[in-house]
């Protein structure tokens, strides 16, 4: 009986999704928007609050570069505080009321050092330049005004040692010696280095705590690295965690965790079908306050009346988007408010709290009109082996959902997954007649353990075999012109692409690969260092090159090029620490051997993606070239 229910919810769901798609082809066919439109940089992005909530921060563009700007609520003058022209700045933060930190890397080496600066754009200085060095951010010390609590791999290029900072003078005071196996540390609610998640034997995580700074670490949980309790941070009293957990169970929960006793105490929310993500609080309130996790959107269950009629309040003024709070002050009176859609990049708003008063700060790019993008709706189907695959279709706006040209787009990680919102990518494809299929497949995050699980050490079969059944469902929809797909992704999708290639020749019009593996002998012996320590653990999700000799050969596109029919076109970064770029050489030399051309896009000054405006411009230019050439949209 329940299953008859489910394949009737699937039938109305799969009945109202193409009903709402043919009202949504009665609206009038979107315009062509310039390219540059949907990849240049913002106009204005990343909003942050002082801590005494007096100041506004942002970054704009200044010389096609990301760069800080501040300026005192109420006055429309803002100060320049960086003036970096040779990448965009990478993140940023306030240290305090008067000085910002912000980290930047060197031509996509992803090797972040760490500087300040004050908000009157003087006193700018690196504090953590190293060469070959990489700066981690672990605690912002809010009640330190003169300090942070930093992560260097300096000492070891393998691991990252905790260091306390003087974000003024520079000196800085190593707080614990890294063993070689610790992976993450993290601090209590006064600052002090409380607990590390190291890894044992290569395939087990420990938790290892302390009840003071004086104390030697001791391990309270050893767990297989399948299993994982994720602390978040430590209960307002400073003698207990709260964490996410799917210890002895398929979904992550939010919990409370006593390393005392090792145990959960309490189970505070859980969801059937999707994990939890993570927990938020209110420093001042001392009150946990939301935990979150993701179905199709983001959802929310809040733990408190205070929070739920703050979003409550702020979803009715700001209509039909998606909201989240980007940042607040100290007294938690003032907020930066974030909206998006799917169609839509959003705002930044600030609302204080005590005047009632809600402020739209600015557009993200308010170029886009949401009225030309299309709408991103999620889809499910089965895959051959009986999972329910989860994704996402988007059809041009204005177009039949009937015989269309496709781009499949395989998301990276690949444990990560493609959510809802807005995509540049995607509506570009769109906007150019492309429809686009999202694929959360196996492996993809979110969606449990076993699901997870599943994916090990199943590249280029059944993760791929997800795909492709997503390709077949779409062309049986009569959605998909089984002449016009192709496959594109970056990363791992840059693999899928490569595989699908190999894999279902005839399948694919074309694929471009954007920085992705192609030899899986070759991408385990270069991965960068501080990934060494987890070598053994990505053996037993990827696969071991020396157990898995032939699967190996199978699935390594470079070695089965012979198989590829298709147009290809590749992109990569020079300076890729990921991916490093003889995975591209190789698969371009492999095409080439056989006389076969293919495009191959190379910038010197980038890494694992093109992070520079111009770089973008040049990527997405081709491939806008390339799939027109290839699948006639």
């Amino acid at each position: 009986m329940k299953q008859m229910y489910n394949l009737r919810w699937q039938f109305i769901q799969l009945f109202i999704f193409f009903l709402l798609i043919s009202l949504h082809t009665m609206a009038q066919k979107a315009e062509r928007i310039p390219l540059e439109d949907f990849f240049k940089n913002p106009e204005k992005s990343s909003f942050n609050i002082s801590p005494d909530g007096k100041h506004i921060s942002y970054m704009a563009p200044y010389e096609s570069r990301m760069n800080i700007f501040v300026q005192k609520i109420g006055s429309q003058k803002a100060t320049r505080l960086t003036s970096v022209t040779e990448r965009d700045i990478a993140g940023y933060f306030w240290a305090n009321d008067n000085r910002i930190l912000f980290l930047k890397d060197d031509g996509g080496d992803e090797n972040y050092a760490l500087f300040g600066v004050d908000i009157n754009g003087k006193n700018e200085k690196c504090l953590t330049c190293f060469e070959q060095v990489r700066t981690q951010i672990i605690d912002d010390l809010e009640d330190q005004p003169d300090f942070v609590i930093i992560g260097l791999n300096k000492r070891n290029p393998t691991v990252f040692d905790p260091y306390r900072l003087n974000i003024n003078t520079g000196e800085m005071e190593i707080l614990a010696e890294n063993p070689g196996n610790i992976q993450g540390w993290m601090t209590d609610h006064q600052g002090k280095l409380r607990v590390a998640l190291s890894i044992v034997d290569g395939v087990n995580t420990q938790l290892l705590y302390r009840d003071q700074e004086s104390e030697e670490f001791r391990p309270v949980l050893t767990t297989n690295f399948k299993e994982s309790l994720s602390p978040l941070f430590f209960t307002f009293d400073n003698k207990q965690l709260y964490a996410t957990s799917n210890l002895n169970r398929d979904k992550s929960v939010a919990v409370i965790f006593d390393p005392a006793t090792a145990s959960e105490t309490e189970i505070l929310y859980e969801h059937d079908e999707y994990d939890i993500s993570s927990i938020s609080y209110s420093r001042k309130r001392k009150q946990i306050t939301a935990a979150s996790f993701t179905s199709w959107k983001r959802e929310r269950h809040f733990f408190d009346e205070v929070t739920q009629k703050l979003f409550d309040h702020l979803e009715k003024e700001l209509g039909e988007y998606e909201l989240g709070i980007a940042a607040l002050d100290k007294a938690e009176e003032k907020y930066i408010v974030r909206t998006y859609s799917d169609r839509s990049l959003g705002a930044y708003y600030f609302f204080d709290s005590k005047k009632n008063k809600l402020t739209k700060l600015h557009d993200v790019s308010p170029w886009i009109d949401e009225h030309n993008m299309a709408e991103v709706r999620p889809i499910q189907y089965r895959s051959r082996d009986g999972l329910t695959i989860h994704g996402y279709l988007t059809i041009p706006k204005g177009v039949e959902p009937k015989n269309l040209p496709v781009v499949v787009n395989p998301h990276g990680g690949p444990w990560a997954r493609d959510s809802w919102g807005f995509n540049p990518e995607i509506q570009f494809l769109a906007n150019r007649g492309f429809a686009v299929l999202q694929v959360n497949f196996r492996g993809s995050t979110g969606y449990g353990k076993a699901f997870w699980e599943a994916s090990f050490k199943q590249w280029g079969l059944t993760m791929q075999n997800d795909i492709t059944d997503g390709v077949y469902w779409l062309i049986e929809q009569g959605i998909a012109d089984p002449s016009r797909i192709a496959i594109y992704g970056a990363s791992y999708g840059g693999y899928a692409t490569l595989q699908g290639l190999v894999v279902t020749p005839t399948l694919y019009a074309a694929g471009v690969d954007y920085v992705g593996v192609s030899n899986l002998f070759t991408f385990l012996q270069t991965i960068p260092p501080y990934w060494k320590p987890l070598l053994d653990m990505m053996y037993d999700m990827v696969g071991n090159p020396e157990e898995l000799k032939s699967q190996f050969e199978a699935t390594s596109p470079a070695l089965n090029a012979h198989r590829i029919m298709a147009p290809l076109f590749v992109a990569q970064g020079a300076n890729d620490p990921r991916v490093n770029i003889a995975e591209s050489d190789q698969i371009v030399e492999a095409m080439r051997n056989r006389g076969v051309e293919v495009e191959y896009m190379v910038k010197e000054n980038e890494g694992h993606g093109f992070h520079n405006e111009e770089n973008r411009f040049d990527f997405y230019r081709a491939m806008e070239k390339f799939l027109e050439k290839h699948l006639n949209p």
